[in-house]
């Protein structure tokens, strides 16, 4: 039978957690029960996926965006309490993996949507060399915004001629629309995140590259979902993903 000790082990050494500067402790991050026999992932430790894991008796639920993020109020108040409160009652172990699971080469949030979209990688950029680089089959912007549209159930937000052809590729899933600046002294041409503020736009129609906002939760579904999966396959055990959807 798995333990909690031993699947936190694994997966500090698979993601290569001591690697990372990150904004909030990454692996377990709640205590549950000790023995592992079904894991439920998601990308979010809400409330609502809480309640889901609870009915199908899980014992871990492995999520990409955990709790006690840097500068937030530490306090259990509100919905703080609400979600550990029902976390607890049901004595399950939360697992929390954020920058190791954007950036693992197989597994990770970037790897899994280049997969998904055939899209070859041949270099990072970024902060702790987060962001990928690389080529992509779809031969225009317009092209790749119906891709990704395709893969993602949702309709990507294009910045750019959706005419132009596509060059030099670079992406980085979630929040990671600062990077544009990064993505074209990198040498990209066009730029896929999840989130778009209110400087991208400007940046991208100043510095003559497309960028594609196709949301934080939809581009991080499937690193903790292929995760899920990797530990199943290893350890025997049974593996659930739930989406909870989320519109940004």
């Amino acid at each position: 039978m798995l333990t909690r000790e031993h699947l936190a082990g694994h997966l500090h050494e698979l993601l290569r957690v001591d690697s990372f500067d990150d904004y909030a402790p990454n692996g377990l991050q709640v205590e549950g029960r000790a023995r592992i026999r079904r894991v439920v992932s998601g990308v979010t430790a809400s409330l609502e996926l809480i309640r889901r894991a609870a009915d199908l008796d899980a014992c871990a639920l492995l999520v990409h965006h955990g709790w006690f993020w840097r500068g937030e109020d530490a306090r259990v108040l509100g919905q703080r309490h609400k979600r550990l409160k029902a976390l607890l009652q049901a004595d399950i172990n939360l697992f929390a993996y954020h920058l190791p699971l954007d950036a693992h080469p197989e597994l990770g949030n970037n790897a899994q949507l280049a997969a998904r979209l055939g899209w070859q990688a041949e270099g990072h950029f970024g902060k702790q060399q987060l962001g990928m680089l690389g080529r992509a089959p779809q031969a225009t912007r317009g092209e790749l915004a119906d891709a990704l549209r395709s893969v993602l159930g949702r309709t990507a937000l294009l910045v750019g001629d959706a005419e132009a052809p596509v060059g030099r590729l670079a992406w980085c899933t979630g929040a990671a629309q600062g990077w544009i600046e990064q993505a074209r002294d990198a040498g990209a041409d066009t730029y896929v995140s999840g989130e778009i503020s209110e400087p991208t736009a400007h940046f991208a129609r100043e510095m003559g590259i497309a960028y594609l906002a196709c949301g934080h939760h939809a581009t991080e579904r499937y690193g903790v979902q292929a995760l899920g999966e990797h530990l199943a396959a290893r350890f025997g055990i049974e593996h659930h993903f739930i989406d909870v959807d989320n519109p940004a």
